[in-house]
């Protein structure tokens, strides 16, 4: 059994230039969510958390926080493209529709580029660009993301500890 098979999520081997992956679960997005994120953050963007305020703008309604949304897209992926990786950085962020409490985001993301590290030779640089989506296919969110990746062989354990009897 191979590490990318026993831990989960992939190796830099698994990954292949223009390989378009598409994340298995979706998540619908609270109103808690929301609330909470926003926050807890300390966002006082009340267009997030009050109803009130929110109904008199265009969209008559509470927006979610698009870092929550960055978060989750983010999220849906790693099992698929981060879960043996270190995130290097976001790039051209882009948020073309809003999100509401209510919606179910999607996720995909596509391998654009790959090349072996020059200072850790345990390790590749992949560069993906991951797209969310809601229910209807209306994409709310696009990013580009740098990842450095264990190459198999060289991705750490998880430790399984043992209860005491």
């Amino acid at each position: 059994m191979s590490e990318s098979t026993r831990t989960g999520g992939r190796c830099y081997e698994d990954l292949e230039v223009g390989a378009v992956i598409r994340h298995a679960l979706g998540r619908t997005v609270t109103q808690t969510d929301n609330a909470w994120f926003t926050l807890l953050t300390a966002n006082t963007n009340p267009i997030h958390f009050d109803a009130h305020y929110a109904a008199q703008t265009e969209f008559g309604r509470a927006l979610v926080n698009s870092t929550f949304t960055l978060a989750l897209v983010t999220g849906l992926s790693v099992a698929d493209i981060s879960q043996h990786a270190i995130n290097l950085g976001w790039d051209e962020v882009r948020l073309p529709a809003p999100v509401f409490e209510g919606d179910t985001i999607y996720a995909e993301t596509e391998v654009l580029s790959k090349r072996d590290s020059k200072s850790r030779p345990h390790m590749g640089l992949v560069e993906v660009k991951t797209s969310g989506f809601k229910q209807d296919g209306t994409v709310v969110l696009e990013f580009r993301r740098t990842l450095m990746i264990y190459k198999r062989g060289h991705v750490p354990q998880l430790p399984h500890p043992v209860p005491k009897k």
